[in-house]
């Protein structure tokens, strides 16, 4: 048997994630025809089509989905060498970081302090969906995923997801006027509150707490983004229901006051990372001082 042209094969894999061929020959700067002879070279090679043709689109065959499965894979192991050699090389490391838009940007400067004004370390922190943060870790254009959910794995995907951290979610607002402690099962219909969307798991804990003990809230915003839930919370006069984290400055300065925490309700903070070949030193070395500190 001849040995697999990576070269073709590589050619094969920009036509399947396209699922055009003129498409992918512009973004591999060659000519349609000589990009569609690779592709008919490789599936003679291979004893299979690869493709077919659908209206002005190209779907893999059962055979062509097999080999991309192989393609991404070995490609994907490419990327990591390139990218664990060369940090190696380098004095100084790089670790890349995509945390999802609506995480505590307190607990990723927390997470992150310690590591901050190191001269041998160079991050860079972006942010975005889930799904997007997740397709750029499996592409190792990123290196650790921060997020409130837990990712589990699947055949094409070999996640690794870490519990970071587990905070107490709370009710949180101005400074009391009533010296009374807070009282949960009697106050909390009382007051006007701020709190995550339904998207959110702490809003999901927090209806089954507040069903379970036959409370009716008085909600007047639901807001996802967790800077946004920050600022009303220390602006609108309003409680909210957040992580301490999230307003730590503001606890810290008596602009804000902590009502009472919710019984059962915690929000829990994730690194998700692909299994690796080769270790990431730095990462390991963040992911760890996370876990301790945790202890």
């Amino acid at each position: 048997m001849r040995r697999l042209n990576f070269h073709h094969l590589h050619y094969f894999w920009a036509v399947a994630k396209e699922g055009n061929l003129t498409r992918a020959a512009e973004a591999l700067h060659v000519s349609q025809s000589a990009l569609s002879t690779q592709i008919r070279v490789l599936e003679e090679q291979l004893g299979h089509p690869l493709f077919i043709r659908a209206g002005r689109s190209l779907q893999l065959t059962e055979a062509g989905r097999l080999v991309l499965d192989y393609a991404e894979t070995i490609f994907a192991l490419g990327s990591e060498l390139q990218t664990t050699l060369q940090s190696a090389r380098q004095a100084s490391q790089t670790l890349r970081i995509g945390a999802v838009a609506t995480l505590s940007r307190n607990f990723q400067e927390n997470l992150l302090r310690p590591f901050l004004g190191r001269d041998d370390l160079r991050i860079t922190l972006e942010s975005g969906s889930l799904d997007e943060l997740l397709e750029r870790l499996a592409l190792h254009k990123l290196d650790v995923v921060l997020t409130n959910r837990a990712v589990s794995a699947d055949s094409q995907h070999p996640w690794q997801c870490r519990l970071l951290d587990r905070q107490a979610v709370c009710l949180i607002g101005p400074p009391r006027a009533d010296a009374r402690p807070f009282d949960l099962r009697r106050d909390l219909q009382q007051v006007r509150l701020i709190v995550p969307g339904r998207s959110s798991d702490v809003r999901s804990q927090f209806e089954v707490y507040c069903h379970s003990h036959g409370l009716t809230p008085i909600i007047c915003a639901e807001v996802d983004d967790m800077a946004m839930l920050r600022l009303l919370a220390r602006d609108s006069g309003d409680l909210a229901l957040l992580p301490a984290v999230v307003v730590q400055d503001e606890l810290r300065s008596g602009a804000l006051q902590l009502y009472a925490e919710v019984p059962d309700i915690a929000e829990q903070f994730f690194a998700v990372t692909l299994q690796r070949q080769f270790s990431l030193r730095i990462l390991d070395e963040l992911l760890d001082r996370a876990v301790v500190s945790r202890r």
